[in-house]
């Protein structure tokens, strides 16, 4: 595919991350690695002369670069995403694991009955592993029904999976805390 494709490779405070699709649709992504270059041989491969164009997705690229800086992202349905390369089977669970929010964690069963496939716990580890749009389709929040964090298929592995959910999960209780705190200090000055 290379007619009417575009791609961006763009720094985040990770590294750098890339996005690759259509003018309408985005068809894949690349978590971030430490050089432009290695991001764009990945990320490309398959792809037959795609135009850069340092503005594809640019408010997609907000949203990324603000992940990474520790900002709470939905990244769920108002991104145009594009899996007709995927069976039907694929792109359900992957449309389904797209409702999965920041920072909640849930095991492949439970994507699975999510999906409307109950007993299809292994065929979910097979979609997540296939996933071409790792963080927008948040497969990294895809765990062992055990608790244990399972595969990940992104380069990185599960290291990379561990820091994400880690990332999350820091995100969340730094905004917890200075929820509490603003709730507190009203309360405490609520008679001024």
């Amino acid at each position: 595919m290379g007619i009417g494709v575009e791609y961006a490779v763009f720094q985040t405070r990770w590294g750098y991350f890339g996005l690759v699709g259509t003018e309408k649709a985005l068809l894949k992504t690349h978590l971030p690695a430490d050089t432009a270059d290695n991001v764009k041989i990945a990320l490309l491969a398959g792809f037959d002369q795609p135009r850069c164009d340092t503005n594809y997705f640019s408010y997609v690229q907000d949203k990324i670069k603000a992940y990474f800086e520790g900002c709470c992202v939905d990244f769920s349905r108002d991104i145009p995403l594009l899996l007709e390369r995927m069976s039907l089977f694929a792109r359900t669970v992957l449309a389904t694991c797209r409702d999965i929010t920041y920072g909640q964690k849930i095991s492949y069963g439970q994507l699975a009955r999510r999906a409307g496939c109950p007993g299809a716990g292994r065929a979910i580890g097979a979609a997540m592993a296939a996933n071409p749009l790792p963080l927008l389709i948040p497969c990294h929040r895809v765990i062992r029904s055990d608790g244990q964090i399972g595969g990940f298929s992104a380069k990185g592995g599960v290291q990379l999976k561990k820091k994400l959910l880690e990332h999350e999960k820091c995100t969340i209780t730094e905004l917890t805390a200075t929820s509490l705190q603003h709730r507190q200090f009203a309360d405490t000055h609520e008679d001024l």
